[in-house]
């Protein structure tokens, strides 16, 4: 049996995972972490505060907000648990945390747990090489109206992935206007789009003369986010410490 802990247990998220962790024979919740109470009393032990708990579990999974990832990361740090980090948005200071934390514990972190979405990536990162010279390369976000950075971290993470493999990196164009503006073969342009309920949309484009190629995926729910974090426990529970991704999961057939 897999012992779990949820982080953000009371969020949109967290309600998702909490069902298709429930619906596992082989996993348990032993306890869940959120800032807030929810409507209605959990089946397991709830803390407001990671640094309440005396105990640790084979794996956590995050899906909170990045300004609670550092005191997470103490409070996994010092019950040795591994965790697997699936809050988006985290800036420069979140990063070097589970850098650091990584040392010591194993720690798996995706901007986006869906595995269509990580497919889409690897799929972007053959294509670009063989097009770079003659094609541009814009990228769209789509996502509902309550969804507050932009453009999305899955979005960030496609362009980075694509500037890697490339023979010269290209800059960043984040949305365009004005009555001159160029587009350079050099740019790499960033596009978000916010309204309505969608939960995420992600088109990569590759524009060249007389031709595109567009590799798009879609969401329908926040259910595919939960079941790659699952992929993910169960991937990282037993790990030695290191920093893991989706390229990891991917790569050990744990899929």
């Amino acid at each position: 049996m897999l012992k779990i802990i949820i982080n953000g247990v009371n969020g949109k998220m967290g309600s998702v995972l909490r069902a298709v962790i429930e619906a596992e024979t082989d996993l348990q919740i032993i306890a869940g972490f959120d800032a807030k109470f929810g409507d209605a009393p959990l089946p397991f032990k709830f803390y407001t505060n990671p640094a309440d708990c005396a105990h640790g579990a084979d794996v956590l999974i995050d899906f909170s907000h990045f300004t609670a990832v550092p005191a997470l990361l103490e409070y996994c740090l010092r019950t040795k648990t591994p965790t697997v980090v699936a809050t988006t948005a985290l800036g420069d200071l979140e990063r070097a945390r589970i850098e650091d934390a990584s040392a010591q514990i194993p720690v798996f972190r995706s901007a986006n747990m869906s595995l269509g979405v990580n497919a889409l990536l690897h799929a972007a990162r053959r294509a670009a090489p063989a097009l770079e010279s003659d094609f541009n390369i814009e990228i769209i976000e789509k996502h509902h109206g309550k969804k507050t950075d932009s453009p999305s971290g899955t979005a960030l993470m496609i362009a980075e992935a694509i500037n890697d493999v490339l023979a010269v990196r290209k800059d960043f164009v984040f949305g365009r206007h004005g009555k001159n503006d160029e587009c350079k073969i050099t740019d790499l342009g960033i596009h978000a789009i916010r309204g309505g309920s969608l939960p995420g949309e992600h088109s990569v484009l590759f524009l060249g003369p007389d031709e595109t190629v567009e590799i798009k995926h879609t969401v329908f729910s926040r259910k595919v986010f939960a079941l790659g974090a699952v992929k993910a426990a169960r991937f990282l529970a037993g790990k030695p410490p290191g920093l893991y991704s989706m390229d990891d999961l991917l790569s050990a057939g744990s899929v």
